[in-house]
């Protein structure tokens, strides 16, 4: 009999993850996945899983879920609190949750981003070899909402685990090693010398799609836009307004706003959980 995970607590935005839909950028499918690929992996190996298995990706206020049997659940990524059935449980750990019992993994205390890993992962079926939500497509599963029932796949032999994970800490500044290019011509020496040294923050419009920024305008030679072209992840377009977007899971396959830079894909992780208000530098990458 499959078990089934009932959503109690949907909260501001859950989505279904996994390592994503590789291989389709020339179809105009994007990659989407987990943001922060090495929490998913971390949460996967201490619930047993691959490290590639579907698991839930909270934004800020978490969420709760019901099991109809037994199982394990592994919370990591942003420190959150954790209950079962309002008793407190550890979080970045494996928690067995009896069935019927509610396990609930609350707001965000640092970072941006929770995963909770269930043992045999979220068994929803997958879409171009991907069980990932993708929020600019509408590809994948939607959003999580109340009283959504998920299938749970069947978990295999968990081997022997660490005493404790190297969970890394939120960022408390985000540094962003980059390439200049492919369009950095398009900027003067002045705008090149503010994106590489000014101090951005965090805007509350990033999401899932790019890291958008707030701070000084980044000045540009040419004008007028390009024909679209592609996009790469960790792409750094420079829209009108002049604020640096770096384009994160869920980016569009092709763009017209030119590239001044690329962020070094390990440095995408520290992005995902970086909150709103949250200090950036562009510092220039090997």
């Amino acid at each position: 009999m499959t078990t089934k995970l009932t959503v109690t607590r949907p909260g501001a935005l859950t989505t279904i993850q996994d390592a994503g839909r590789t291989g389709h950028a020339h179809l105009g499918v994007p990659r989407s996945g987990a943001l922060d690929a090495p929490a998913m992996r971390l949460a996967n190996r201490l619930a047993g899983n691959p490290e590639g298995t579907a698991v839930l990706e909270t934004t800020l206020t978490g969420c709760a879920v019901r099991p109809d049997r037994p199982v394990t659940i592994v919370v990591g990524g942003a420190p959150c609190p954790v209950t079962v059935d309002g008793r407190p449980a550890p979080w970045g750990a494996p928690v067995r949750v009896p069935a019927g019992a509610v396990l609930d993994a609350g707001p965000a205390t640092g970072g941006l981003r929770s995963y909770l890993a269930v043992s045999g992962g979220i068994a929803v079926d997958p879409v171009l070899g991907s069980r990932a939500t993708d929020l600019l497509s509408g590809l994948g599963p939607d959003p999580l909402t109340e009283g959504a029932v998920l299938p749970v796949g069947r978990a295999q032999p968990a081997p022997p685990l660490p005493a404790a994970a190297p969970w890394p800490a939120p960022p408390a500044e985000l540094v962003l090693p980059v390439r200049l290019g492919p369009r950095a011509d398009w900027f003067n020496p002045a705008g090149v010398r503010t994106f590489l040294t000014a101090a951005f923050t965090v805007s509350a419009r990033s999401n899932r799609i790019g890291l958008r920024t707030e701070g000084p305008a980044v000045e540009r030679v040419a004008e007028g836009e390009l024909p679209s072209e592609g996009m790469l992840l960790g792409a750094v377009q420079v829209p009108p307004d002049g604020r640096p977007v770096v384009f994160l899971h869920d980016h569009p396959t092709t763009g017209g706003y030119p590239v001044i830079a690329v962020v070094a894909p390990e440095a995408l992780a520290a992005a995902a959980q970086a909150a709103p208000g949250i200090p950036v530098r562009f510092t220039p990458g090997r």
